[in-house]
């Protein structure tokens, strides 16, 4: 089944790695990958101590979408491209577990992740899938089994308070 963590509220990743800390707990294959993220978030390090974990590697900083040259946007667009080709190698013709594709909602309505391959991975995969980030493409809307809604309602960076190592990053 496919699950939907989107919104503009804070919990989308740490609902993710919550599940993928249950499933690998019960003996299942995790695959993560993350987009728009670099090495340096607070989930990757535990998680990577996990058996049965899989975190796809990524730079140690990115930048956000907005602020890419140009030619760094093609860069990352081609390193997206490659992941998902990496995905597809080390899901298919495996045992069914888990896979998480954090902030790939984001990457696609910024542009940096094609929608189609990521729909054909969807539809060809016979794993648990959590799509996280902001406004998701409708025909992911439309894929997903489980919807889960995040509303931010307050949050410290309205109040000009950046994110804090261990709790947004």
């Amino acid at each position: 089944m496919i699950h939907l963590y989107c919104g503009d509220g804070k919990g989308k990743t740490t609902a993710a790695m919550g599940l993928a800390l249950r499933s690998a707990g019960r003996g299942r294959q995790v695959v993560i990958a993350q987009f728009l993220k670099g090495a340096d978030t607070g989930e990757r390090i535990p998680l990577a101590a996990v058996p049965g974990v899989t975190l796809l590697p990524v730079p140690d900083q990115v930048k956000f979408s907005f602020a890419l040259s140009p030619e760094e946007r093609k860069e990352e667009a081609e390193r997206y491209r490659a992941m998902l080709e990496d995905i597809h190698r080390l899901c298919r013709g495996t045992d069914p577990g888990l896979l998480v594709l954090d902030e790939i909602c984001a990457g696609i309505s910024t542009g940096l992740v094609p929608l189609e391959p990521v729909l054909a991975l969807l539809d060809t995969l016979d794993w648990e899938v959590v799509l996280t980030g902001r406004d998701p493409a409708p025909a992911l809307v439309e894929r997903a089994d489980y919807i889960t809604e995040m509303t931010k309602l307050r949050h410290p960076f309205d109040r000009g308070i950046p994110a804090r190592e261990g709790i947004e990053r």
